[in-house]
């Protein structure tokens, strides 16, 4: 039996490097490489298992919210700061004390379309979605439940 998600996130992916296809094949991924001290913030200290995540595509056409998943294991430790080969390598990160935290993410679906970034800003009761505020590109951001549950319906109904 699925828990209730306790609370609703949106993280953003670039489709190039990681999509909900990806997700869906390989049915859930360590969400590595973040490196904002807010969206870590985030993923350390309020993330937890079965908590809902909307799957945004960035850096696309449209850019917009394709499928969902769910926190399927909390914060910790994202090994790849320590991995000198790899691009998210930090020298100041230290095993002892880790700078950089990453959580799990599972696949759940697929929306039947994407709800764009312009079809959030113009659909009511979506108006206080991070996303949607001009200037805000965190990767990791909260939703409220309202939110989470609108977009859904959105995704899974035609423009």
């Amino acid at each position: 039996m699925e828990t209730m998600a306790k609370r609703y996130w949106l993280m953003k992916s670039e489709p190039d490097v990681y999509s909900i296809d990806d997700l869906e094949c390989n049915g859930s991924t360590p969400w590595e490489g973040v490196r904002n001290y807010q969206a870590r913030n985030f993923m350390r200290d309020e993330m937890k298992v079965g908590d809902g995540v909307l799957f945004y595509h960035s850096n696309t056409k449209p850019p917009g919210v394709v499928g969902v998943g769910k926190v399927s294991r909390a914060g910790y430790p994202d090994g790849f700061a320590f991995d000198k080969k790899s691009k998210y390598f930090d020298p100041k990160s230290d095993p002892e004390e880790p700078r950089w935290i990453m959580v799990d993410v599972a696949y759940v679906s697929t929306l039947g379309r994407c709800v764009s970034l312009d079809e959030m800003k113009e659909v009511p009761g979506l108006s206080e979605m991070l996303v949607i505020r001009k200037g805000m590109r965190l990767s990791v951001q909260p939703v409220q439940k309202n939110e989470f549950q609108l977009v859904k319906k959105l995704g899974n109904t035609k423009a």
